[in-house]
């Protein structure tokens, strides 16, 4: 994902390498009188993958924790020292950039000067806190704010080694009382770490429960790790967030990914998880415990029903590593990896498939980046190794298509003239690795972050004009619902004509099965809400137009789905519009031509070359659709995507197939665009399904709605 704070201003071309010039508005459009659809069930495109709705998901700062991970303590391995509250403003550099994602710290119990970071025989890494006890009062450490449940249980564990006699206490705090808590005695201590299990049952609801780690009498005592879960947990993965994710037929999730990749050290990530080292994240400024690592993500993949999809690190890493990861992840026992997988309790090969070698490497926010040239000579070094590895794994090659590059900065960074960035431009890394790498890759990764709420101004950026907090540039965007919504489709369109103008450069594309994954992508700075929901119907529509070479997508981040907090989740209205595709344009469907008598507007210029030089959506305005016949050819299936505040209708003729029976209709909407799920509210947007007696040769879809028609059909005769 990218750091948008590197951003840097640019402008614009088209395919050509043409500056784009035009209005920033979008060209008024007026819908015919009477909107016509037909449908051509004879006419298809490659049957829709199992891997169209993907998600992705990274390290950045505690968010793989605070969302999958079960573990309730922060810091749990001792990376920072210990010592009184800090000031505010220190926080936010040790817990991530990101709002909310502060890390909870372990504080002393007692004076300072008791808590000291020994570098003497740590337990892990470089230190373990050593506690000097004192025979009057408790001495230890403690760490608050977490969320306990009254009647729940927790279980967790603690190494600890002592000056023997010594007694330690651990308690669960839930108030302020003396009887608010509940308290563990530890005792036969000794001078060698043991671990040492411990369960409580929380006595009251708080959002302010605290572990206390102390002991009293003579000696010292050093605290190796600790740990504290719901019992509940699933293989330490969070229950109500499992239960969720389940419901969305993902395919797949690409894990780990991202600007964390560029300087993660996968070997840290396995083994016994109280001993791994945790690491400093320097891409997202944050400090990683690496419990959740290569195994645990197998397992989470395998909870809720999904391949995985790996990207190793090509920045700071080598092929050498990448190649020995794709070794313990899918080598038999009898290999150096696999046989260290399994004593790691992991006999069965993993059989990952799909591998991805390295994240944007084309950013300047990338650690250990290079230039194309030198970065397709470490790729094709990473291919060779990891294939030699494993020789059945499908290899993508991190690319960037000229809009993506100039967009974030690439052609600046490296003073290419923007009017020189077009396809297969020296800014161009999709056609570098056309050019120079075949046979080293399957398919090509793009990456695309859409913006919303403003717009590219060339003028101001040339002179570097800021409005508010925003970048020299960017100004806000005047647009209408309908622009709002079209506006990240046109981005998948985009992306759609630039593969085509590859596909007509280097034709054994078609032949050697070369695909595009969208394995990151969002429409940023909006509200999660049914406003957002429509927006992202209309870049589904828009991705099942393209299943002829766009075979995998990931959505940025996979928990972006959920509503949640530290003890429930729910479907928010993206994770509600994935479970309504998923369920009824999932893997199998065949997209069917579709063609209407309303073209869509022409493309707003929001950005520079942002937008592509024709209309994305179905000829349909103001609606967008997109139909799929199943794969026995029983049933066609029509998705409607209604963006605007009234009933809309439309006259429908299917060729090829004969609509017979009663019909099922899937609407999914709320009161208005605002409209939210969260988590402990009755939900705002919800599916509802009805039946239609007849399949009706006109159809009215409801205000501010998504609506998938099923139709029972028979084929007609040729």
């Amino acid at each position: 994902m990218k750091n948008r704070k590197v951003i840097v201003a640019a402008a614009a071309l088209l395919l050509t390498g043409t500056p784009v010039t035009g209005a920033a508005q979008q060209s008024a459009a007026t819908a015919p009188q009477k909107i016509k659809v037909d449908i051509d069930t004879r006419q298809t495109a490659r049957p829709v993958s199992p891997y169209e709705y993907g998600m992705f998901i990274e390290h950045i700062g505690s968010l793989v924790y605070r969302s999958l991970w079960s573990e309730m303590l922060d810091d749990r391995k001792f990376y920072f020292p210990i010592k009184a509250e800090e000031p505010q403003a220190a926080a936010p550099a040790q817990g991530g950039p990101f709002r909310g994602m502060q890390l909870r710290k372990w504080h002393p119990i007692g004076p300072d000067q008791a808590v000291a970071m020994d570098k003497d025989h740590p337990f892990t890494d470089e230190q373990s806190p050593r506690i000097e006890l004192d025979a009057a009062r408790p001495h230890g450490i403690r760490q608050s704010g977490f969320t306990l449940v009254k009647g729940k249980r927790y279980i967790g564990h603690i190494w600890l080694r002592a000056t023997p006699g010594v007694t330690i206490k651990v308690a669960l705090v839930w108030g302020e009382g003396t009887s608010d808590r509940q308290t563990v005695a530890l005792s036969a201590l000794t001078s060698t770490y043991k671990e040492l299990p411990f369960t409580f049952t929380a006595g009251a609801d708080t959002e302010a429960g605290a572990l206390e780690i102390s002991g009293t009498g003579t000696g010292s005592f050093h605290i190796g790790t600790v740990s504290l879960m719901p019992a509940d947990n699933l293989d330490g993965f969070r229950p109500e967030v499992i239960a969720q994710l389940k419901q969305l037929h993902s395919g797949f999730w690409r894990l780990p990914g991202g600007n964390f990749i560029s300087d993660f050290n996968w070997y840290h990530s396995v083994g016994p998880r109280d001993q791994r080292p945790p690491d400093f994240d320097y891409a997202w400024n944050a400090m990683q415990t690496n419990d959740v690592g290569m195994d645990e993500f197998m397992t989470f993949c395998k909870r809720i029903g999904v391949e995985p999809y790996i990207t190793v690190n090509a920045g700071f890493g080598d092929a050498h590593s990448a190649a020995e990861e794709v070794e313990y992840m899918n080598g038999a026992t009898s290999t150096h990896m696999g046989a260290m997988r399994a004593r790691n309790g992991h006999p069965e090969p993993y059989h990952v498939r799909f591998w991805n070698i390295g994240n944007e490497p084309y950013g300047q926010w990338q650690l250990g980046r290079t230039d194309l040239k030198y970065y397709l000579l470490k790729h094709n070094e990473f291919a060779r190794a990891m294939r030699a590895a494993d020789p059945s794994i499908t290899l993508l090659a991190s690319g960037s298509m000229p809009e993506e590059a100039i967009l974030e900065g690439v052609a600046a960074d490296r003073h290419i003239p923007v009017d020189q960035a077009g396809i297969c431009s020296d800014a161009d890394w999709t056609c570098g690795f056309l050019k120079h790498d075949w046979g080293n890759f399957d398919g090509v990764t793009e990456h695309w972050y859409t913006r919303a709420g403003v717009r590219w101004d060339r003028e101001r950026a040339e002179k570097g004009i800021k409005v508010g907090s925003l970048e020299a540039g960017y100004v806000p965007d005047q647009e209408t619902v309908l622009e709002w919504v079209r506006r990240p489709s046109d981005r998948v369109h985009l992306k759609g004509e630039e593969w085509l103008e590859y596909e007509k450069r280097y034709p054994e594309m078609k032949a050697k099965g070369i695909f595009m994954s969208n394995d990151e992508y969002a429409y940023t700075g909006g509200q999660t809400n049914l406003k957002l929901a429509l927006a992202y119907a209309m870049v589904f529509n828009e991705m099942l137009r393209e299943t002829d070479f766009l075979r995998m997508t990931a959505f940025t981040m996979g928990i972006s789905t959920l509503d949640f907090n530290q003890t429930a989740a729910t479907l928010n209205t993206n994770g509600l519009l994935f479970k309504l595709y998923g369920e009824h344009l999932g893997a199998g469907s065949v997209p069917v031509a579709l063609t209407g008598n309303s073209p869509q507007p022409a493309p707003t210029q929001h950005m520079f070359e942002d937008l592509p030089r024709t209309s994305s959506g179905s000829p349909t305005y103001p609606l967008d659709m997109v139909a799929a016949i199943s794969a026995d050819h029983k049933f066609l299936t029509l998705a409607v995507v209604n963006a605007t505040d009234s009933e809309q209708k439309f006259d429908l003729t299917v060729d090829g197939a004969h609509l017979r029976g009663s019909a099922t209709l899937w609407r999914m909407t709320g009161n208005n665009l605002e409209a939210a799920n969260k988590v402990g509210q009755m939900p705002q947007v919800e599916v509802k399904e009805s039946k239609i007696a007849e399949a009706p040769t006109i159809l009215s879809v409801a205000p501010i709605s998504v609506e998938i028609y099923r139709f029972p059909v028979s084929p007609t005769a040729r």
